[in-house]
C-alpha cells in the first residue's frame, strides 16, 4: 500500500524571510508537501495573540523555490488560522510546524513565544504540532546540525501522531554538536530587571522591555534548562489543558 504524501503547514514568529524558516522548509520538503504562511515581519513575543481589530492581508511570496509561501501582516496565530481557512479547506494538514526560531523558547519563554503560538494553535485545531527553536540568536547561525533531529521528530509524529491536547516544544543548544535528546519538563524560571526607563530629548519618559532570565531551580536535572545547559536537545511535551487538577479537590472543600 502506498503511503499518502502528507501535508505540512509551517509558520514562525521571525517572519517569512528568516533563515530559520527557510532551513526548516529545506529539512522537511522531501518528506511532505509543504505550505508556508508566516508573518511579513518579526512577531516575537506574540504568543497566542490574534488580530481582532486589524484587517489582515495575504501576499504570495517567491523566496523558497517551489514551496508555496504566503506572508500575512498579522500574528503567527493569524497565519495559521488564515492558512487553514483559505488554503486547506480541501486538504487538512497532517502536521503543523513552528520555527526554526532564532532564540530560546524553553522554560517560561514557552508562554511568550509566537513560535509556540503556532504549535498551540495547531494543537487547538487537533492537528499534531511541533515548535522548533535554537538557542543561537544569530540570524547567521549554522542550523544544519539540527537536521537529523528535526527529521526524526517529524517522521515519528507523522507516523504516530500526538495525544489530543499535546504539542511538542523542541529546543536546541547553540553550537554544532549535541549530546543527544532529553525528554524533560519545563523549568520554573523568571525574567528579572525587565524594564529600563529612559528620558526622551523631547521631555518624556519611555521604556524598553529587556531583562535577563533566571533559572529558579538550577539544581533540578529533569528540566529543559538543565538539558540545554548540558548540550542536549530538550523535548518538552506541552499540554493545552491548563486545569490544575491537583488543586480541584482542595477548592471544592472551600464550600464556595
Amino acid at each position: 500500500m502506498i503511503r499518502k504524501r502528507p501535508l505540512i503547514l509551517i509558520s514562525n514568529d521571525d517572519g517569512y524571510h528568516a533563515p530559520g524558516i527557510k532551513k526548516l522548509v529545506d529539512i522537511v520538503k522531501d518528506m511532505a508537501d509543504v505550505l508556508v504562511c508566516a508573518p511579513e515581519s518579526a512577531r516575537s513575543g506574540f504568543s497566542c495573540a490574534f488580530s481582532a481589530t486589524t484587517p489582515l492581508r495575504l501576499k504570495l511570496r517567491h523566496n523558497m523555490g517551489e514551496t508555496v509561501v504566503w506572508s500575512c501582516n498579522g500574528t503567527p496565530v493569524d497565519c495559521v488560522k488564515l492558512a487553514l481557512d483559505q488554503f486547506c479547506k480541501e486538504r487538512r494538514p497532517d502536521l503543523i510546524l513552528g520555527g526554526i526560531n532564532h532564540g530560546d523558547n524553553s522554560s517560561v519563554n514557552n508562554h511568550y513565544s509566537g513560535t509556540m503560538g503556532v504549535a498551540m494553535e495547531g494543537c487547538m485545531k487537533y492537528i499534531p504540532s511541533v515548535a522548533f527553536s535554537s538557542c543561537d540568536y544569530s540570524e547567521d547561525a549554522n542550523l544544519e546540525p539540527l537536521r537529523p533531529y528535526i527529521r526524526n521528530i517529524v517522521d515519528r509524529v507523522l507516523e504516530e501522531g500526538l495525544p489530543k491536547g499535546v504539542c511538542l516544544n523542541v529546543n536546541f543548544p547553540a553550537g554544532d554538536h549535541f549530546q543527544g535528546v532529553k525528554i524533560c519538563r519545563m523549568t520554573f524560571g523568571s525574567w528579572v530587571n525587565e524594564v529600563v526607563k529612559e528620558r526622551h530629548p523631547r521631555g518624556y519618559d519611555y521604556f524598553w522591555m529587556v531583562g535577563h532570565y533566571r533559572n529558579d531551580e538550577p539544581n533540578a536535572e529533569d528540566t529543559d534548562q538543565w538539558a540545554l545547559t548540558h548540550r542536549y536537545v530538550a523535548v518538552t511535551p506541552t499540554l493545552m489543558d491548563v486545569t490544575a487538577y491537583q488543586v480541584m479537590d482542595d477548592l471544592k472543600n472551600w464550600n464556595l
